[in-house]
């Protein structure tokens, strides 16, 4: 599962990163990113050589949806059934999108408190999760774009925390997974896998990120435990 995550780099950075149109796009560092909020995505329109952001709410409403409340329960898809899944089966294979980030986040359960843990691809460097999206028309006729995060199992730095990690896509598998005309999904199957363990880092942040009404960089600040674990950031 993944319902909180982080995008601290500059918009300019992120249209390079992507080769991205950035047009009309305001983006500003977030560290506490949550489930329900509007969030960058990537996407590519079909017939059209270039790759645009534009944001979306974070939780995807399928276009049949009765309202909006749908949302709550779609901020994740599971790649393994997503073929299947009545919210998702469409998107999967003509509407998927990049969702950039530079980390992401899992708890871990001590005691009475919840502890925070950052997960980070390289030294921070950015990334995108697998994403899907949709629209949706209210009764008032308003036109809401909505996405999800694809999940898989998890890799070895994940595991002892969760047992769900988001898909990430490498760079050399952006076109394809974002290209509308690619529609078997034997051709993208295999993005669908964890991310290898060894080119990432996990080390635990402040508790104030548990809240997530603070969305400041000293919530996302590493902190020291009185006990190391494993793959902790020092």
């Amino acid at each position: 599962m993944c319902n909180r995550y982080r995008l601290t780099h500059s918009k300019q950075y992120l249209a390079e990163r992507f080769q991205a149109a950035d047009d009309k796009i305001e983006a500003h560092p977030r560290y506490n990113i949550a489930p329900t909020q509007p969030v960058l995505i990537v996407r590519k329109e079909r017939g059209k050589k270039i790759r645009r952001f534009t944001t979306m709410h974070w939780g995807l409403i399928p276009s049949w949806a009765k309202d909006m409340s749908i949302g709550n329960r779609t901020l994740n898809a599971r790649s393994e059934t997503v073929t299947n899944t009545p919210a998702f089966r469409d998107s999967i294979l003509t509407k998927r999108c990049l969702i950039p980030a530079d980390g992401f986040y899992e708890w871990r359960k001590m005691g009475s408190v919840k502890q925070p843990y950052c997960f980070e691809v390289g030294e921070g460097e950015v990334f995108a999760f697998a994403g899907l999206w949709d629209e949706w028309r209210s009764p008032d006729g308003e036109i809401i774009e909505s996405c999800t995060i694809l999940t898989t199992g998890p890799n070895s730095l994940v595991a002892d925390l969760h047992d769900r990690m988001p898909v990430i896509v490498t760079p050399d598998k952006y076109d394809v997974w974002l290209d509308p005309d690619v529609n078997d999904f034997n051709t993208i199957r295999d993005i669908l896998k964890p991310y290898d363990a060894n080119l990432m880092r996990r080390y635990p942040v402040s508790r104030k990120l548990n809240n997530s009404k603070i969305d400041d960089a000293e919530a996302a600040s590493p902190v020291t435990l009185d006990t190391p674990t494993q793959g902790q950031l020092f």
